[in-house]
């Protein structure tokens, strides 16, 4: 039995070559990034629930003993394979708009390139807020155009300044219920309605003070590249979620540090290199509550 196992390895290896290495080293690329973009997602789920199904199928079709059985699940299963699409229908397109938003290399708009500028203001009005315990949203933009979210709330086309955001954030004010877009050195709205994340990221999590603020910001992440900050009401915790990603329990050095990473200049950010970070960023950066 051994020996019968070493002979076949030994077969297997003798006739490799370079070009089945190079198709066995594409094939493992192609399923780690698959399984990378997915990964900590509801997709995770039900990717794991489809592969146990099909495994006990497979056993149970390869016994003759079960002929009913076979013909049933051998005509159905196609049927299944076709509604994987369907099931999966969100998170390919979070996983496709990544990979579109990964390979761009678009020059930086001139409000892109004035955001740094805004940092400062940013943290200083985050640092307040949580020092007071006032929950706020604040979404940055970057490259993707949040024009439909900007009009479910009231647009200001204002400076950034810390008090301008501790105002509209402060408790039972019209603005302080819901987010506020940012672009380059400008507020464009406040009172913004974000879409809410339906990924999970959330659920295994033991923290109760993570709330509709928090899935708001994973939303706007998943459907967009803006970088989303976020100040717990409850507990006054900074958190900058991008990506689909959270960095959670921020001083405030950490979180411009944070802000100055993501919105370094396009030219300190191109290359192979650059472009993986970009695909995966943030993929091994969630910060868990001990």
């Amino acid at each position: 039995m051994i020996n019968n196992l070493v002979n076949d390895i030994i077969f297997i290896f003798e006739r490799l070559n370079w070009l089945n290495l190079v198709d066995l080293f594409l094939v493992t690329l192609v399923f780690f990034v698959l399984l990378k973009l997915i990964r900590d997602t509801q997709a995770m789920v039900l990717l794991r629930g489809a592969l146990l199904i099909v495994v006990l199928f497979s056993l149970l079709t390869s016994l003759d003993v079960l002929p009913a059985f076979s013909w049933v699940v051998s005509n159905t299963l196609p049927a299944l394979l076709l509604a994987v699409p369907v099931i999966f229908a969100p998170e390919i397109r979070r996983t496709l708009e990544r990979l579109g938003r990964a390979g761009t290399i678009i020059p930086p708009s001139l409000a892109s390139s004035t955001i740094p500028k805004a940092i400062p203001a940013i943290v200083s009005a985050v640092g307040q807020l949580s020092e007071h315990r006032h929950g706020a949203l604040i979404v940055i933009q970057r490259m993707d155009n949040l024009a439909e979210y900007v009009r479910t709330g009231v647009k200001l086309n204002a400076l950034v300044t810390p008090e301008l955001l501790l105002q509209v954030f402060y408790p039972n004010t019209p603005l302080h219920d819901g987010a506020v877009i940012i672009s380059g050195s400008q507020i464009i709205a406040a009172a913004c309605v974000m879409p809410l994340s339906a990924s999970g990221v959330l659920t295994p999590s033991p923290d109760r003070h993570m709330g509709l603020r928090h899935r708001a910001s994973l939303g706007i992440s998943e459907v967009s590249d803006a970088v989303a900050v976020v100040v717990s009401e409850e507990t006054g915790n900074i958190t900058v979620v991008h990506g689909g990603r959270m960095i959670r329990r921020l001083d405030l050095e950490r979180l411009e540090n944070v802000l100055r990473v993501i919105f370094s200049p396009l030219d300190e950010r191109r290359g192979f290199f650059a472009w993986y970070r970009r695909l995966f960023s943030g993929n091994d950066n969630v910060k868990r509550d001990k």
